[in-house]
């Protein structure tokens, strides 16, 4: 039988699991051996499912369950809290596997390239996602202190975003919101949230789950406006589309509501294009241009509106980090590869490979994280000829390293001990968990140190 296939995957979150999972499923059929190490730089797992869902999307957050079975059924270890290129190098990766598989997705904002978007009092929306999702990497504070906020996008982060800037806090407390964003969110002074988007009603990307989840909320009005629709003659041909058709419907049951009532308001704006950021030393207003739909897309109108704000929040997109001694695509934001192959640009790269975000940018759900996995391991198992070639196995030669390098890494039993101890603090008030958001914490429960 062939010595086992030795695979380090940098990143632990869906698309560095799926790919482990997957990975392990097909070397099976051909019966080899295949041992995998998850390299994550926090100290716990599963990503942007952790740090990037809202904590009132508990049903998204299910994804989790099945992320578990993996990392607990024997198919891979975990070193957490491993910075890839500072803890451990690719050349340590050359010498200790066939091969790597780069999974680290997308955790920065895409730019927004208008007049004042850098003015106090402009955000951007990945580092909000964190702030809310206790990231132990950002402050534990946010500056909540505008009265009426803009956020750019129509996706559904926009959509986490504006919900969680509005939504009072008292109804966040059945998930499992840190204490400090509780604390940030009750002392905020917000009245109106208005959503901006360049394209129609029907052109929007959200989905009708969570365009639904926003006319629910307590004690918010929903204000859209009636210039903003029937404007595009191809309208009904849209609304063919099922998912189109549905989100058609919600926003126009919105209309018809009654408004006036509610302490806070929730604005849709359509055909508005972010022209810039106003203010004299901080955000006081955000400019849009008004577009229209032309039969190759949108053009802009040339009407200028004003919308007084106090804060903006950037949703316009994603954006990956490159990686030491990997090759980046600054322009896309990826790894350049094919078909998960990486390439310097002029040929591949032995040994290395990508899925994920990382490999075809932030977009997609988690169905086409799988099936990224499944196209990147695919090429991998074929490229035995050009896989590394590593020194003879030893199950210690990881964690021997990271203890010379003064690392404290944390594993699969550790954040066992972790995920059990955020249900236990928050069993006492009726909440699945608790996050612990300070990492030296996290790693001190992971570790059993305290």
């Amino acid at each position: 039988m062939s010595a086992p296939l030795r695979i380090a995957v940098v990143g632990a979150g869906p698309a560095g699991i799926y790919a482990a999972d997957i990975l392990k499923k097909s070397a099976a059929t051909s019966g080899r051996e295949v041992l995998i190490d998850l390299f994550e730089q926090l100290p716990a797992p599963y990503g942007l499912v952790r740090y990037g869902v809202a904590p009132d999307h508990p049903r998204i957050k299910g994804i989790i369950a099945a992320l578990r079975e993996v990392l607990e059924s024997g198919v891979v270890r975990l070193f957490g809290n491993v910075r890839f290129g500072h803890d451990i190098a690719l050349a340590d990766l050359e010498r200790l596997y066939h091969g790597v598989i780069f999974a680290t997705g997308a955790t920065k904002d895409a730019p927004l390239d208008i007049p004042g978007i850098d003015l106090p009092g402009s955000y951007g929306a990945a580092d909000f996602v964190s702030w809310f999702d206790g990231h132990p990497d950002v402050p534990r504070e946010w500056p909540l202190e505008a009265k009426e906020i803009a956020v750019i996008g129509n996706g559904n982060v926009a959509l986490d975003v504006a919900r969680m800037l509005v939504k009072h806090p008292a109804d966040l407390m059945p998930t499992e919101v840190p204490a400090n964003v509780v604390a940030g969110l009750e002392a905020s002074p917000v009245t109106d949230v208005h959503v901006i988007g360049r394209r129609g009603p029907l052109g929007v990307k959200f989905t009708p789950l969570e365009l639904r989840e926003l006319g629910e909320l307590r004690d918010v009005d929903m204000i859209l406006h009636d210039e903003d629709f029937g404007v595009d003659p191809d309208e009904e041909t849209q609304k063919q589309n099922k998912q189109i058709l549905v989100i058609s419907r919600v926003l126009d049951q919105w209309r018809q509501r009654e408004v006036g009532q509610a302490s806070r308001r929730l604005h849709l704006h359509f055909w508005s294009k972010p022209d810039a950021v106003l203010g004299d030393g901080k955000v006081e207003a955000l400019r849009v241009e008004r577009t229209r739909p032309t039969p190759d897309g949108l053009e802009r109108t040339g009407e200028f509106r004003e919308i007084p704000v106090q804060a903006v929040y950037r949703a316009v997109g994603y954006f990956s980090s490159p990686l030491p001694e990997v090759p980046f695509d600054e322009r896309r934001g990826v790894v350049p590869n094919i078909a998960g192959r990486v390439h310097d640009g002029s040929r591949p790269m032995p040994g290395m490979y990508a899925t994920g975000w990382i490999k075809r940018g932030p977009v997609g759900l988690i169905g086409h994280t799988k099936s990224d996995a499944k196209e990147t391991i695919e090429q991998l198992l074929g490229d035995e000829h050009s896989w590394w070639e590593p020194e003879d196995y030893d199950a210690d030669a990881v964690p021997s390293l990271l203890r010379e390098r003064g690392v404290a890494w944390t594993d699969i039993a550790g954040w066992i001990r972790l995920d059990d101890h955020e249900k236990a603090l928050g069993e006492p008030h009726g909440r699945e968990r608790i996050k612990v958001v300070p990492r030296d914490e996290m790693i001190a429960i992971s570790r059993d140190e305290r």
